[in-house]
C-alpha cells in the first residue's frame, strides 16, 4: 500500500519521500484512511513510541486544514517539551510544500510572550503541553471554542505526569463536536477511564498487541546483591562495545551519582533529571544525540519526549514504581526497524516484579550472568580486532613512512607484531579485570534468599515500615503513595524502601529521620473521600510479597578497581 492509496495528496508525499518515508508504517495505514474523511470518527490507537504516530495523526491534520481559517484548528496535547518540539518540527517538514499551513508548539520553560506573539499571527495547528496551554486559554490567547479536533499523544504518560486535571479543563473548553484522537502505549484504566469520558464510539486500533513490548526488542535480565549494582552496570556496558543507550534511575540524586561516578571511571557519560536548567539539558541532549556521550543517566520525567532512534540498550538501574512504565522505557530502543536491548539490572527481592513484566510485555526475560572479567576482556580484544580489519588505510600518505618503520620492526616476526600492536591498546584492560569477582549471586543463596523473604522480612536498616489503611479496593498505587509523603511533608528528598500493596491495606518503609515529618503529615487527611491512617508497623511477619511493590534502597557504591577505567581514543563519527 502506497501513501497516495490511502488518501495523502501529492504535495506531502513529495515532502515525506524526501525525509526517506517509502510506504506507510502500519499505525499510518490503519489510522489515516479514517482521518482523511471528512466525518472521521473518534480513534483509539495503542502503538509503542518510535511506530509512526505523528506522521499517523499529522499528515491527515495538514492535509484538513483550512489556510484561510485564522484560528486554531486541530490541538495537539502531549507531556512534553521535548515532544511538543519534535511534532510540530514534524509537521513543518510534512507541509514543506504547503507554506500556507502554519503550525507551532506552546510549553513551559520558554517564553510566554514569544509563544503569544506566533500565535497572534495566526496558526492552524498548535502542539502544546497541557500546563501551559491552559495558561494561554486563560489568558485568552488560544481559543479552542472552535477547533476541529484534539489529538492526545502519549495520554498514559500525560496521566501518569499527573496532568488529569489539566486535560479535563481543556477538554471541558472543547465543543462537541469535534474529533478525538487518542495514541497512547499502554491502556491503563485511568485512560481508559478519560476516553469514555471524554470520546464518541471510538474506534480502537491495535498496532501489536495491547501493553506489550515492541516486537525488536530483547529483553534481558542480571540478579545480582542489591550493593553490586552499579559494579554490574559498568560490566555490562564493558561487555557491549558499541553500547549507545539511556540508563534509567528511579531518583534525580541516584541519577547524578550514577553519572558522576560513570564519568570519573572513564565513561563517556551524562545525566538528564528534573533539576537541570532548560539550557543545561538542552546541551546534554545535543551531546547525545550527536553521540558524544554515549550513556545518557536519566529519570523517567526527564527522558520523555526524548526522540532518538537508534539506541542499542536501555538499562534500567532500577525498576519504576509503575511498571507499566518499563514498556514506555524498553520500546525507546529497537525503533525504525532496528534491534535492541532492554536490560534490568534486579536484585533478588525483585524477582516477582520481573514475572509481572514478563506477563504485561507477553515476553520472557532472558535471565543472564553478569560477565566475568575474561569474558568483557574477550568481547573488547575481538572488538579492537574487527575495528582493525575494517579501518580504512591511506596508502598514498603513509607509504612514504613505510620503509622507516619497516626497518624498525624487522626483528619482529609475524606472531610477536601481532602480539604487541594489540597490547598497546588491550594492557590496560587485562590489567583492570585481573581477579575480579563473580558479581552473580549463586543459585543456593537465591533459594536461601526466597526462603527467607517468604517467612518475612524487617524494615532495611535506616528505614522505618508504615502501615496505611489503603489498599488495592482504594485504587491505591504506589505512586499514590510516594506523592502523598511528598506533599504532606512539604520534602521532596525522603528515601521511600519498599513498598507492598495489599487487598485493603498496604506497607511502606521511609527514611527513618523523616518518621515524626511522615506521622504529622498524614493526620487529618483523606484519600478518595477516605480518611488515612497510617501507624508505625511491627517488624513482624509479613504477608506474602507476590504483589509487593519494591522501591528505592539507599545505596553504597564500592570501587571494583582502584586504578581508573582504561579510556580509548573515540573514533570519529560520520
Amino acid at each position: 500500500m502506497t501513501f497516495e492509496e490511502i488518501g495523502i495528496e501529492s504535495k506531502y508525499i513529495k515532502a515525506i519521500e524526501e525525509l526517506g518515508f517509502e510506504k506507510p508504517m502500519p499505525v499510518q495505514e490503519k489510522v489515516i484512511p479514517h482521518l482523511i474523511k471528512d466525518d472521521s470518527p473518534d480513534i483509539i490507537a495503542l502503538a509503542q513510541t518510535g511506530t509512526g504516530k505523528t506522521a499517523a495523526f499529522g499528515l491527515p491534520l495538514i492535509q484538513k486544514s483550512n489556510p484561510r481559517t485564522k484560528h486554531v484548528q486541530h490541538l495537539i496535547l502531549c507531556p512534553t517539551r521535548e515532544l511538543c518540539l519534535q511534532i510540530s518540527n514534524d509537521l513543518a517538514e510534512y507541509s514543506k510544500y504547503d507554506k500556507e499551513i502554519k503550525s507551532t508548539a506552546v510549553f513551559g520553560g520558554a517564553s510566554i510572550e514569544r509563544q503569544i506573539t506566533i500565535i497572534r499571527k495566526g496558526v492552524h495547528i498548535i502542539s502544546a503541553t497541557p500546563g501551559r496551554l491552559l495558561d494561554l486559554i486563560k489568558r485568552k490567547v488560544v481559543k479552542i471554542s472552535k477547533i476541529k479536533t484534539v489529538v492526545l499523544d502519549e495520554a498514559d504518560e500525560m496521566l501518569n505526569m499527573g496532568f488529569r486535571d489539566e486535560l479535563e479543563a481543556i477538554l471541558a473548553e472543547t465543543p462537541k463536536e469535534k474529533n478525538t484522537l487518542l495514541f497512547s502505549a499502554t491502556m491503563p484504566s485511568e485512560v481508559r477511564k478519560m476516553a469514555n469520558k471524554f470520546m464518541n464510539n471510538p474506534i480502537e486500533i491495535t498496532i501489536g498487541k495491547k501493553n506489550v513490548g515492541a516486537e525488536n526488542v530483547k529483553h534481558e535480565s542480571y540478579i545480582v546483591h542489591a550493593r553490586d549494582r552499579y559494579l554490574a552496570l559498568k560490566r555490562i556496558a564493558d561487555y557491549y562495545p558499541d553500547i549507545y543507550g539511556i540508563i534509567f534511575c528511579r531518583t534525580r540524586k541516584e541519577t547524578q551519582e550514577v553519572a558522576d561516578r560513570l564519568i570519573q571511571d572513564g565513561y563517556n557519560a551524562d545525566s538528564l533529571h528534573g533539576d537541570l536548567s532548560q539550557p543545561q539539558r538542552d546541551k546534554v541532549m545535543g551531546k547525545f544525540r550527536i553521540k558524544n556521550i554515549s550513556l545518557l543517566v536519566a529519570t523517567d520525567v526527564a527522558a520523555r519526549g526524548l526522540d532518538v532512534d537508534n539506541l542499542t540498550h536501555i538499562i534500567n538501574y532500577n525498576l519504576p514504581d509503575d511498571l507499566e512504565v518499563y514498556t514506555h522505557r524498553s520500546g525507546r530502543t529497537g525503533r525504525a526497524g532496528r534491534l535492541g536491548t532492554s536490560i534490568v539490572i534486579a536484585n533478588m527481592k525483585e524477582k516477582n516484579k520481573l514475572k509481572q513484566i514478563e506477563r504485561q510485555i507477553n515476553k520472557k526475560f532472558d535471565n543472564k550472568l553478569v560477565p566475568l572479567g575474561k569474558d568483557i576482556c574477550e568481547k573488547q580484544l575481538f572488538h579492537l580486532v574487527d575495528r582493525m580489519e575494517r579501518v580504512e588505510v591511506n596508502n598514498e600518505r603513509i607509504n612514504a613512512f613505510l620503509p622507516a618503520i619497516m626497518q624498525k620492526l624487522e626483528w619482529l616476526d609475524r606472531e610477536e607484531l601481532i602480539k604487541r600492536f594489540v597490547s598497546v591498546e588491550f594492557n590496560r584492560f587485562l590489567d583492570y579485570y585481573k581477579n575480579t569477582p563473580d558479581l552473580n549471586a549463586p543459585a543456593a543463596e537465591r533459594k536461601r534468599g526466597d526462603q527467607k523473604r517468604s517467612a518475612g522480612k524487617r524494615a532495611a536498616d535506616g528505614f522505618t515500615r508504615f502501615f496505611i489503611n489503603l489498599g488495592k479496593t482504594d485504587d491505591l498505587r504506589p505512586v499514590d503513595i510516594i506523592g502523598m509523603i511528598n506533599d504532606y511533608t512539604n520534602i521532596r528528598d525522603i528515601d521511600i524502601g519498599e513498598i507492598d500493596i495489599k487487598k485493603n491495606f498496604s506497607f511502606f518503609e521511609a527514611d527513618q529521620t523523616y518518621t515524626e515529618e511522615i506521622m504529622k503529615g498524614f493526620k487529618k487527611k483523606d484519600f478518595k473521600k477516605r480518611e488515612i491512617n497510617v501507624e508505625v508497623a511491627e517488624n513482624t511477619k509479613r504477608e506474602s510479597s507476590s504483589d509487593s511493590h519494591k522501591g528505592k534502597r539507599k545505596r553504597s557504591f564500592k570501587k571494583e578497581s582502584t586504578k581508573p577505567r582504561p579510556k580509548y581514543k573515540r573514533r570519529k563519527r560520520k
